[in-house]
C-alpha cells in the first residue's frame, strides 16, 4: 500500500512541477496561432534545407520551456507551417537547455558542464533534425490539416494574399480588407464581410487582436491538448512510477562509462525532468561518483525523450517517426556522452562541485491554481462555459 501511495504523491508533484509550464506552452501556442501569421512560420522554418532546422534549434534553445510545456508549441508551429525537420530540432533543443538551466548548470555544474551542455544539446537537435529527412513523410492526421488557411501555404506573404471561403475555423473567415483587393473584388464582396474576422484590417484594432487571442486560446485547448493531453498524463504517471521505484539518488549506482550511459539513457525515457530541474540530479549524480558522460546522457535524454514527447512525436509524425526520433536523440546523447567523458580524462578536469543538489518545487500559489486549470480546461463538460466565450464569432 505504501507504494501505491508513494506513486501517488510522486506524481502529484510531478503534475504540481508541470501544470504552470503547460499552461505556458498553450498561451504561447495560442499567440502563435493569433498573432503570428502562418506563412511567416513556414518562411522562418519550412523547407527542407539545413538551415531552418538550425535556426530552430537556436531559437528553441534560450526558451524557459520545459518537457510538456515544449510539446503544444512544437506542434503549433508544425501546423503552422514549420517542416517536421525544424519541429523536430524544436522539440529536442529547447526543453534540453534554456536561458535558466545554464544559469543553474553554472551555480551547480561549474563552467564546464555550461559550456557543453548547450553545446550538445543545440548539436543533437540539429543532427536528429538533419536526419528526420532520411525518414519518409506519413499521410498528416485530419488535425493536422485542418490548421487554418494558411496551414499549408509558405510562400504567400500574409494570410489575406490568396484567401479560401470563409469558415469558423479559418484565419481568413471573411473577406480579405479593401487594401488588398482589386477595386472589381472590392464592389463584387458583399458589404456585410467588412466586419468579419479576417486576417488583417478590422483585426488589427484592440478588439480585433483579443478576438484573435480568443480564438488562439480555443485551438489550443480544443486541438492541442485534446489530442496530447492523454500522452501527458501516462507520461506523468510512468514518471511517477519511475522516481518511486528508482529514485535519483540510486541512480549513481550504476557506475561510470558505457553500460552507465545506457541504463542511464533506459531510465531517462519514463522518467520526466525539465532542463532546470535535471541540473541538481545531475549534481547529485557526479557528488556521488558518476562519470561526466553518464551524467550529460541524463541532461540530454531526459527532457526530452520522456513518454509524454514521445507519445506527441507519434501521434503528429506517426510511430515509424517516433522510433527514429528514440533512436536518434538517444544515439545522440550516447555519443556527446562518450566524447565528454573523453575530454574530460584527456584535460584532467576536476568535476567535484560540492554544492547541495536539493531542489524544491515552483512556488505552491502558482502551482496549484495552475494544476486547477489545467484540470478543469482538460474536463470537457467543465470548460464548456469558457470554450463558449472563446468561439469565434
Amino acid at each position: 500500500m505504501s507504494i501505491a501511495v508513494d506513486i501517488v504523491v510522486n506524481t502529484g508533484l510531478l503534475f504540481l512541477k508541470a501544470a504552470p509550464w503547460l499552461l505556458l506552452g498553450l498561451v504561447i501556442a495560442a499567440g502563435i496561432r493569433a498573432f503570428v501569421p502562418q506563412p511567416r512560420i513556414a518562411g522562418w522554418l519550412g523547407g527542407h534545407g539545413a538551415w531552418p532546422t538550425i535556426k530552430a534549434a537556436l531559437i528553441g534553445a534560450p526558451l524557459p520551456l520545459c518537457s510538456c510545456s515544449v510539446i503544444p508549441v512544437a506542434v503549433g508551429l508544425h501546423r503552422s507551417g514549420a517542416s517536421r525537420a525544424s519541429t523536430t530540432s524544436f522539440l529536442i533543443a529547447t526543453p534540453e537547455t534554456g536561458a535558466d538551466s545554464v544559469g543553474a548548470s553554472y551555480a551547480l555544474l561549474g563552467p564546464f558542464f555550461t559550456v557543453v551542455r548547450p553545446v550538445a544539446a543545440i548539436a543533437s537537435a540539429i543532427i536528429t533534425g538533419l536526419a528526420s529527412h532520411l525518414m519518409p513523410i506519413a499521410k498528416p492526421s485530419a488535425a493536422a490539416t485542418t490548421g487554418g488557411c494558411c496551414s499549408r501555404v509558405s510562400n504567400e506573404p500574409n494570410c489575406c494574399a490568396s484567401p479560401p471561403a470563409a469558415s469558423a475555423d479559418n484565419c481568413c473567415a471573411g473577406a480579405e480588407p479593401a487594401r488588398h483587393r482589386s477595386a472589381g473584388a472590392a464592389a463584387a464582396q458583399p458589404s456585410n464581410t467588412a466586419t468579419s474576422a479576417d486576417c488583417c484590417g478590422s483585426r488589427d484594432t484592440p478588439a480585433g487582436k483579443r478576438a484573435r487571442l480568443a480564438e488562439g486560446m480555443h485551438y489550443a485547448i480544443t486541438r492541442i491538448l485534446d489530442e496530447f493531453g492523454l500522452w501527458l498524463l501516462a507520461g506523468l504517471v510512468v514518471a511517477g512510477i519511475t522516481l518511486t521505484v528508482v529514485p535519483p539518488e540510486t541512480l549513481a549506482t550504476y557506475g561510470s562509462g558505457f553500460p552507465a550511459m545506457l541504463i542511464m539513457l533506459a531510465i531517462s525515457v519514463p522518467l520526466y525532468v525539465c532542463a532546470t530541474q535535471s541540473t541538481p540530479i545531475a549534481t547529485a549524480l557526479l557528488a556521488a561518483g558518476m562519470s561526466p558522460g553518464a551524467v550529460l546522457v541524463f541532461l540530454l535524454a531526459g527532457p526530452a525523450t520522456n513518454l509524454a514527447t514521445i507519445g506527441a512525436v507519434r501521434q503528429e509524425f506517426g510511430s515509424a517517426f517516433a522510433g527514429f526520433y528514440l533512436g536518434c536523440m538517444g544515439a545522440c546523447a550516447l555519443a556527446f556522452g562518450l566524447a565528454t567523458d573523453a575530454a574530460v580524462a584527456a584535460l584532467g578536469i576536476d568535476m567535484v562541485t560540492g554544492v547541495d543538489a536539493d531542489h524544491a518545487l515552483m512556488p505552491l500559489w502558482l502551482s496549484l491554481p495552475a494544476a486547477v486549470v489545467l484540470v478543469a480546461i482538460s474536463i470537457k463538460p467543465l470548460r464548456a462555459p469558457l470554450l463558449r466565450r472563446l468561439e469565434p464569432a
